[in-house]
């Protein structure tokens, strides 16, 4: 089961899965595009399209197709940004620039942690940057722990 926290200064979200598949596996689960297209998606909010350049300074956007969901306005989803960590299979971290954020132009960032653990992997992922945005820090204290799931559901099978 996903758990998440709210860091006492309201700046950033901590969720963490135990997941059993070693982290190069999951890893690559995050980094290819083939991959990120079958698990981090649904019937509510389907994926148009997903690229990663696996490097630090690499980019990578995300853009979903129009969705009956509507965050701020925004029903076709689009998010972007630079690979600023990039340290297989251990640290990925990238700028995460929404446009369905209260500030669509505000950088935040995501940082994965894979962290070996018995019986697979500790996966730790925090999303910095959410002081000045309390809706998308409310809606990110669902959605990451969603996200953490469906990665395990699509690794572990």
């Amino acid at each position: 089961m996903a758990s998440t926290v709210i860091t006492p200064n309201q700046d950033a979200l901590v969720s963490e899965i135990h997941v059993a598949a070693p982290p190069e596996k999951i890893f690559q689960a995050l980094i290819d595009p083939k991959q990120v297209m079958q698990w981090w998606n649904s019937p509510d909010c389907q994926i148009e399209s997903f690229s990663f350049d696996p490097r630090k300074g690499g980019s990578w956007t995300y853009d979903t197709k129009k969705t009956k969901l509507n965050i701020n306005g925004t029903r076709k989803f689009h998010c972007d940004g630079e690979v600023l960590e990039y340290d297989p299979p251990r640290v990925l971290a990238y700028t995460w620039i929404a446009n369905w954020h209260e500030h669509p132009s505000q950088r935040t960032v995501v940082r994965w942690e894979l962290a070996a653990s018995k019986g697979g992997t500790l996966v730790r992922v925090t999303h910095s940057g959410l002081a000045e945005l309390p809706v998308s820090r409310k809606d990110y204290s669902g959605g990451w722990p969603g996200v953490l799931r469906e990665v395990k559901k699509f690794v572990e099978r």
